[in-house]
C-alpha cells in the first residue's frame, strides 16, 4: 500500500502551489463522500455478519490474512488514517492536488498491488472475535461521518502533511482503503477450502 500512495504522490507537480483562498466544501463533494462512506461501512458489515469463529479465523494459506485479521486492521489502521487526516486540516492552506479523485477511487477497487502494511497496522489479536473490531470501526466511522456532514472547512485546501493529495482526497481514500478490504475478505470468502458455516 505504501508504495501504491508513494505512486500516487509522484503523479502530482507540487513545484509553486500558491496557497488557495479557502472555501467550504462543495455539495457534490460532500454528497460523493457520504455516499462513499455508507457504501464501504454498510458493505464491511454485510460482509461480517453472522460469521462463526471458523469463518473469521479460516486462513487461505500461510501468511495471508484471516477475515478476523482484515476487520483488526481496519480498527486499527483507519484510525491512524483519520488523526493523519486531522493534522493535516491543522495546517495552513496550500493549493490544490495534482491526483485526481478518479486515482484515489480506483486504488480502493485495483487489489494487483497488495503491500504489506505498515507495523502499527498489522493485526496482533487484539480482540477475540470481530464484534470488539466493528464497535472500534463503527465509532470512528460514526465521527468521520459527523465531520463530513457539518465541516465548513475547505478539505481541497490543505494538502496532506507529507504527501501531495489534498485532504479530501485523503478522507476519499480511508474509505476506498475500506473497500479494498472488502474485497480481500470477499476473495477469502471464495476460496474452496472457507468453511460454509
Amino acid at each position: 500500500m505504501r508504495t501504491l500512495i508513494a505512486s500516487m504522490v509522484m503523479l502530482t507537480t507540487i513545484a509553486g502551489a500558491a496557497p488557495a483562498r479557502a472555501e467550504p466544501m462543495t455539495d457534490r463533494d460532500r454528497q460523493h463522500l457520504l455516499a462513499h462512506l455508507d457504501m464501504t461501512e454498510s458493505w464491511l458489515l454485510t460482509e461480517l455478519d453472522g460469521l462463526s469463529p471458523q469463518q473469521l479465523k479460516y486462513r487461505t494459506r500461510p501468511g495471508r490474512w484471516t477475515i478476523m485479521e482484515v476487520a483488526e486492521h481496519l480498527a486499527v489502521g483507519d484510525s491512524r488514517y483519520w488523526q493523519r487526516f486531522q493534522d493535516s486540516m491543522k495546517q495552513q492552506p496550500t493549493g490544490k492536488s495534482g491526483i485526481s479523485d478518479a486515482d484515489i477511487l480506483w486504488y480502493g477497487i485495483d487489489r494487483t498491488d497488495r503491500e504489506q502494511a505498515v507495523q502499527a497496522d498489522l493485526p496482533t489479536g487484539r480482540w477475540d472475535d470481530d464484534k470488539a473490531a466493528v464497535a472500534e470501526f463503527r465509532k470512528l466511522r460514526k465521527e468521520m461521518r459527523e465531520f463530513a456532514e457539518t465541516t465548513q472547512e475547505d478539505l481541497r485546501a490543505h494538502r496532506l502533511v507529507n504527501g501531495s493529495m489534498d485532504a479530501y482526497q485523503w478522507f476519499l481514500m480511508i474509505s476506498a482503503h475500506t473497500q479494498r478490504h472488502i474485497l480481500q475478505i470477499r476473495e477469502i470468502k471464495a476460496n474452496p477450502g472457507y468453511p460454509k458455516e
